[in-house]
């Protein structure tokens, strides 16, 4: 099974997550609110379901790791 862990960096997971209470829930990496872009993004959950992905999610805040 994939781990998933915030970015170790505080700086990167406090701005993202300001961004995301600002927009919504909405991914503040992305110019439009579509419920595709909701975090958990749908993005990042197929990588989540590809057993090869190994990195991080579009914005950042988000890592998995194999």
């Amino acid at each position: 099974m994939a781990k998933i862990r915030l970015n170790s960096n505080e700086k990167v997971v406090d701005a993202i997550m300001k961004g995301l209470k600002r927009r919504g829930g909405y991914c503040p990496c992305r110019l439009e609110d579509k419920e595709e872009y909701r975090c958990m993004c749908k993005e990042f959950q197929a990588q989540i379901a590809d057993p090869d992905y190994e990195g991080y999610c579009h914005c950042k805040l988000y890592y998995k790791e194999k």
